[in-house]
């Protein structure tokens, strides 16, 4: 029955069925064939989802989009500006850094490349970027929003691996974040001064203590959100709400931006984006608890132990194996589906479970920015009118760059470990 379930959700796959409906209907088959009793699934759907570290999910999601429709990504962008300076290759790099702060409010990769790039792509575009440039480059900045806490993602990882908790996970990915942040400015650099993509105009910087000022508020939310969970005023979840709240007392009251209607839109698609979250996790848990119960993972691991790989070898192969993966699936499936077979491997051979699940977030990450189905791609490149295709000589460099970074992590793991440690939560 394996190799059925297995099986079943590729076809299904393949033929262009949603991933959740392919984990769902997989599981389903492999229940009703093998008489492990159908009234089990509905509660297995419910249980799936009704866990409390998931109510920051849709409560992250609310913030994000509630700071993007106040008007704070312009004040950042203003602010980033101020910092990078007038200079080639300036704007792709203000580019990356405003994403990477946008990250600390809302740590979703989607939501904050579609916040950036209707920011910066206008003005990227007329400063001479091509477009297809600057749809990479916008992806691959949103990429490490579920690195730099908080991050949608780590909350996911902890659900199933309960060993590592949310704020060492949020720890844990802001060093290895930054320094990804800070891999794709210096390639976004290096091929702007290469192929002589905006040539410095002579114009002043704006005043950095003026955009400081204008961006101070912006910039306070990560701050609330990371010191309350570290101080012990609120856990993640509650923090996902106070940050709401903030958004809403910035958008309303400071800058005046957000109207009724403009907070009940947010709501509407908050709402939308939230339920697609939750149903995938809802129907991934049928797969997951099929496999768990026929002991598909439990048989696959043994069979990878029993190869005799090195630790090195076994590491590298991980990493490769979910690289392929993400060419083609979500972070959240990716969890469901290979976490129980990697997790035993991972206590064979005793990898610290917070490291292990920052090395394999920063491979999700690489996926949400390379072809076939980077999603964040996908909104960069509508967004700017181009296909997909036309953006991968220039996607590539980036890949490359945050896949050394990812290795780097991988055999460096006190880049990962370092913070969480010096903070208490390891």
């Amino acid at each position: 029955m394996d190799w059925v379930l297995f099986g079943i959700f590729v076809v299904l796959m393949f033929s262009g069925v949603p991933l959740a409906v392919a984990m769902g209907l997989a599981g389903t088959a492999v229940v009703a064939a093998t008489g492990l009793g159908m009234l089990s699934l509905p509660t297995n759907v419910y249980t799936g989802i009704a866990k409390y570290p998931l109510m920051a999910i849709p409560v992250f999601v609310i913030a994000g989009l509630i700071f993007e429709r106040a008007g704070v990504a312009t004040t950042i962008v203003r602010f980033a500006s101020s910092v990078v300076g007038q200079r080639q290759g300036g704007l792709a790099m203000v580019a990356i850094l405003v994403a990477m702060i946008l990250g600390g409010i809302s740590g979703s990769g989607p939501a904050d490349s579609a916040a950036v790039g209707a920011v910066m792509l206008p003005s990227m575009v007329k400063a001479g970027y091509p477009k297809e440039f600057t749809a990479g480059v916008i992806a691959a900045a949103g990429s490490t929003d579920i690195l730099i806490p908080p991050s949608i993602a780590f909350v996911v990882y902890s659900l199933l691996v309960p060993q590592a908790s949310v704020p060492a996970l949020f720890a844990a990915g802001m060093i290895p974040g930054i320094l990804s942040g800070a891999t794709l400015m210096l390639v976004a650099w290096w091929l702007s001064k290469r192929h002589g993509f905006e040539q410095p105009t002579g114009e002043q910087r704006p005043p950095f203590w003026k955009s400081l000022r204008e961006a101070g508020w912006g910039l306070a939310a990560p701050v609330i959100i990371l010191g309350g969970m570290r101080s012990g005023y609120f856990t993640p979840t509650e923090a996902a709400v106070v940050a709401v709240f903030y958004g809403f007392f910035v958008g309303m009251v400071v800058y005046r931006s957000l109207s009724w209607r403009a907070v009940y839109d947010v709501l509407v698609e908050s709402a939308e984006i939230a339920s697609v979250i939750l149903t995938v996790v809802a129907l991934a848990s049928v797969f997951a608890w099929a496999s768990n119960t026929l002991g598909t993972f439990d048989h696959l691991a043994k069979a990878m132990l029993g190869a005799g790989l090195p630790e090195i070898a076994m590491l590298v192969s991980i990493q490769v194996l979910l690289l392929i993966a993400g060419m083609f699936l979500d972070a959240i499936s990716i969890y469901f589906i290979f976490l129980p077979l990697l997790i035993p491997i991972a206590m064979h051979f005793d990898w610290n479970l917070v490291w292990f699940g920052v090395v394999i977030t920063m491979n999700m990450a690489l996926g949400q920015f390379h072809p076939p189905l980077g999603v964040n791609l996908m909104v960069t490149c509508r967004m700017a009118g181009v296909s997909m295709e036309s953006t991968i000589p220039w996607v590539l460099w980036m890949v490359a760059a945050m896949a050394g970074t990812m290795f780097l992590v991988t055999f460096v793991p006190e880049l990962a470990l370092w913070l969480p440690r010096t903070l208490g939560y390891l």
